[in-house]
């Protein structure tokens, strides 16, 4: 099934590191060079995160690269980046993060019909034990995998 997204990039870490509890689908505010270079899959989220400031919501650290044939108009590869929501959606995931002492992280970028969009969670950090367990259950999960393929053979 074609839902008409292309994924450009995904940040794998922020579900190894965080819990995700709820998912949003945000716009961003882009120059012209940043939209070819995300065209093109020149993107990294790994060390992204997301602030809301005076109203408004900010991808911070999130590293667009340099288009080439853009010459010396180019952009800043980290520069901040705004965030495209509606106002209710902003207020609430502000109100979240503040009150629950929740974070907010990129999960994934991708293009719809020509337009760059974000997905972005609220997480609440895991604890290393609870990393080892979510680890422990995916080899759990791999290992009954395996075993029923053995015996279909």
């Amino acid at each position: 099934m074609n839902t008409g997204r292309k994924i450009v990039a995904t940040n794998r870490k922020a579900r190894h590191d965080y819990e995700l509890l709820d998912t949003f689908e945000a716009g961003i505010a882009l120059t012209g060079s940043e939209i070819k270079s995300i065209r093109a899959g020149h993107v990294n989220l790994r060390e992204a995160y997301v602030l809301p400031r005076d109203g408004e919501l900010w991808l911070l650290n999130a590293h667009i690269a340099s288009y080439d044939q853009a010459g010396r108009f180019g952009h800043d590869p980290l520069r901040p980046r705004k965030l495209l929501l509606h106002r209710k959606e902003i207020d609430r995931i502000a109100a979240r993060v503040q009150e629950k002492g929740l974070t907010i992280v990129p999960t994934m970028m991708y293009l719809t019909r020509g337009l760059a969009k974000l997905e972005i969670a609220l997480a609440r950090g895991k604890k290393q034990y609870d990393k080892r367990e979510t680890m422990r259950k995916r080899d759990a999960q791999l290992q009954i995998k395996r075993t029923l393929r053995k015996r279909e053979e």
